[in-house]
């Protein structure tokens, strides 16, 4: 009885950190809205050198005399910060696929259909208009989905949108972003070194080592984790990875099992019938304040680590780590006019990748997934519904931006992806957001 209710109380902490990922990547979505639109208003205006300027400015951290760190305020931001939101992108999938909407063929089928049509379309799309030109590099740019930024936007929707498509959606965007991180180390690395790849390699088998002989203390980890980082800075696999790789060490089991907490429970409770429980309360009972305090440091001690950290960084994810990325990409000076935007190979790819590729790759992959029997539309949605939520994916927004900075050195090609991925965001919006309103719900 007792394995049972407090396997319960597992099950609802999970539900809850779902929950709370869900609630702060929609309100932090619209923060995220409002962090581009501040961006593009200093990269336009007289503060604009300033602005730039000061992302190039070196930041030093000096340990030693014998060690000196230091990165530009942009790399501190792409490369520092970034690796925390790959992180939680890591941890998320990582309880998605344990105990979320991919933790079965069943349940993943459909969002992983639409995922891979979501990335393959729009990256086709964008070769064909760039294949053999000096922009062909940017082909993995319109395959992403800012999940923060399409949750904010369907979240202004409230109650039209059905509970099942925001899952749907999340569940999408989080197989996307694997393909994603696939993308980024394969295709988007610098020339290696293989010592401090190997010396990350080695960090990551003894994190894996530690997780394996059963340490839970989340110190060692975070230690570890901010040393694979450094490792796979200087290793030419973009530092990003390394949140990845991170993520997959950290811990699922808690310290103390079922079995283990009950047993430490009774003791606890048979100590408190001791004590005058009928006259005094804790603030005048030394001994009721050491036992309660030690029954709440073991409910603590049975939380999944996985769940603790991933909740600590949520919040810290949204309402920061994106904001800041927003405004220290999105101020770019839009002295391009629009035919030439959409006149350029790049421009076009990326446009039409994302507005049309996206909307496209995930309703036919979605469509030919049930058709072959291999996946299932639940039934509160309508193919309306993926039709809209694929127009939403097209907000590529964070990724495609990311990605932007790793495919060019040429600002002028950086330029022109940069506003492309705003036009082609906004029409994204725009045409998901009408297609959503004019969308019935589903009856029995």
């Amino acid at each position: 009885m007792y394995n049972s209710v407090n396997n319960q109380s597992t099950l609802t902490y999970i539900q809850q950190t779902a929950k709370k990922f869900l609630d702060r990547e929609t309100a932090g979505g619209l923060l995220l809205i409002a962090a581009t639109i501040v961006a593009l208003i200093i990269g336009n205006s007289q503060w604009a050198n300033n602005y730039h300027h000061f992302l190039k400015d070196e930041f030093l951290i000096e340990f030693s005399e014998y060690f000196t760190f230091g990165l530009t305020v942009e790399e501190w931001i792409n490369d520092g910060l970034m690796a925390v939101f790959f992180l939680v992108a890591g941890m998320e999938l990582k309880r998605e696929i344990m105990v979320g909407e991919l933790s079965s063929f069943r349940k993943a089928s459909m969002p992983i259909m639409a995922a891979l049509g979501g990335m393959i379309v729009p990256a086709v799309i964008f070769a064909s208009f760039n294949a053999g030109t000096e922009s062909a590099s940017g082909w993995g740019i319109p395959m992403a989905t800012d999940i923060a930024y399409s949750l904010g936007i369907i979240g202004l929707l409230g109650k039209r949108i059905p509970s099942q498509l925001k899952i749907f959606l999340v569940a999408l965007a989080i197989a996307d972003d694997l393909g994603a991180i696939l993308v980024i180390a394969i295709f988007y690395s610098n020339e290696l070194s293989w010592t401090y790849l190997g010396l990350g390699g080695a960090l990551f088998i003894l994190l894996l080592t530690i997780n394996r002989l059963g340490v839970k203390d989340l110190f060692w980890y975070i230690v570890g984790g901010i040393s694979l980082w450094y490792c796979f800075l200087n290793s030419g696999v973009h530092p990003t990875i390394a949140g990845v790789l991170f993520a997959i060490t950290i811990p699922v089991k808690p310290k103390l099992d079922s079995k283990l907490l009950k047993e430490r429970t009774d003791k606890n409770l048979a100590e408190l019938e001791k004590t005058d429980i009928e006259t005094r309360d804790p603030m005048q009972d030394i001994q009721q304040r050491k036992i309660l305090k030690a029954m709440k440091k073991d409910t603590q001690n049975s939380r999944p680590p996985l769940l603790k950290l991933e909740n600590s960084l949520i919040n810290f994810n949204a309402f920061f780590i994106l904001p800041v990325f927003a405004i220290a990409n999105a101020g770019v000076k839009l002295d391009v006019s629009l035919l030439e935007v959409t006149s350029h190979s790049l421009g076009l790819g990326i446009l039409l990748g994302l507005a049309v590729g996206k909307v496209f790759g995930i309703s036919i992959f979605s469509y030919i997934g049930e058709k072959l029997g291999i996946a299932e539309l639940h039934s509160s949605l309508r193919w309306q519904h993926i039709i809209g939520i694929g127009l939403i994916a097209g907000i590529g927004f964070t990724m495609s931006l990311f990605i932007t900075n790793l495919a060019f050195v040429d600002s002028e090609l950086e330029k022109i992806s940069k506003i492309s991925i705003l036009m082609a965001s906004l029409v994204a919006a725009l045409c998901g957001v009408i297609t959503l309103l004019f969308t019935n719900p589903k009856r029995d």
